[in-house]
């Protein structure tokens, strides 16, 4: 159960309240996604990953899937994972005719791609082929992995025209995700964020997808903060009760413009809506 009332604010508590009450689950076409898909809450936001795996494919078909179900779909549209700009259109033809109304463009990270090299070729090609849909795309407080920091920016800056919103890339640490925003705010980028936390998950599978994605300071903290994860879950497992507190009091600010929480749930949305509901209930 939630505890920590007492150290957020009111506008805080109720700005997080908002946010959890309009959850984006993210979930990745994989085994049991179907089955966990069941946990989901009526008509919820689902965001549906682009698997080097499974290529785009199966993205667009769990995607119209779970649309049929009455889901608010997005799925990604990965650069690298596209063949060409044929394919691309196909995809765009298949969301179209099954109602889907967006889409979160991401440059992917196969290291074979195909026409598209990255986010922004990708949304210059929808915008000459024609489209409806809201558009996210991908934000790093914590920088990437192999992009250094300065050509990632300027991609964030490029992308802005043909985007709604962002959303950012897993964080472990409030503070990034703070200074961060902080940033775009002062550089004059106005998207609304959607703000990435972690759902509920075994701690060696968190370090394990941090030191594959290049989160940075966040897996030396999770990696060194063992003893906090369980605190509110249990043994073994993490839940973001301490990074959801950490942001609160920016989550109601104005000018931060965060409008959401982006949940990579890694398929486990059983134990992470049990979460969501638990931190609510606390909430009060």
């Amino acid at each position: 159960m939630f505890q920590r009332k007492a150290t957020i604010s009111g506008k805080g508590r109720a700005a997080m309240r908002s946010l959890l009450e309009s959850f984006t689950y993210e979930l990745i076409p994989l085994g049991d996604v179907l089955e966990q898909a069941a946990y989901l809450p009526e008509g919820a936001r689902v965001s549906v990953t682009a698997s080097p795996g499974k290529g785009m494919q199966a993205t667009v078909d769990l995607a119209l899937e779970l649309h049929r179900r009455g889901f608010d779909v997005s799925p990604h549209i990965s650069a690298r994972l596209m063949r060409d700009r044929a394919e691309l259109e196909r995809i765009l033809k298949q969301i179209d005719d099954g109602g889907i109304e967006g889409a979160f463009v991401i440059g992917g990270d196969t290291t074979d791609p195909g026409e598209f090299f990255d986010a922004l070729s990708v949304l210059e090609a929808m915008e000459e082929i024609g489209h409806n849909l809201v558009i996210g795309i991908g934000a790093y407080p914590e920088g990437h992995h192999f992009i250094p920091d300065d050509k990632i920016q300027q991609a964030l800056i490029d992308k802005q025209r043909h985007a709604s919103y962002m959303t950012t890339q897993m964080c472990f640490t409030p503070a990034a995700i703070v200074d961060w925003l902080v940033r775009q705010r002062e550089s004059g980028n106005g998207l609304p964020v959607s703000i990435g936390i972690p759902g509920v998950a075994e701690l060696h599978k968190l370090i394990g997808i941090s030191a594959r994605i290049g989160v940075g300071e966040s897996l030396r903290f999770l990696s060194k903060n063992t003893g906090l994860v369980g605190r509110f879950v249990r043994p073994g497992a993490y839940g973001p009760d301490d990074l959801i507190i950490g942001l609160a009091e920016i989550l109601a600010d104005p000018i931060a413009a965060v409008d959401s929480f982006h949940c990579y749930t890694f398929n486990r949305v059983e134990k992470t809506e049990q979460w969501r509901r638990d931190v609510l209930e606390g909430l009060g």
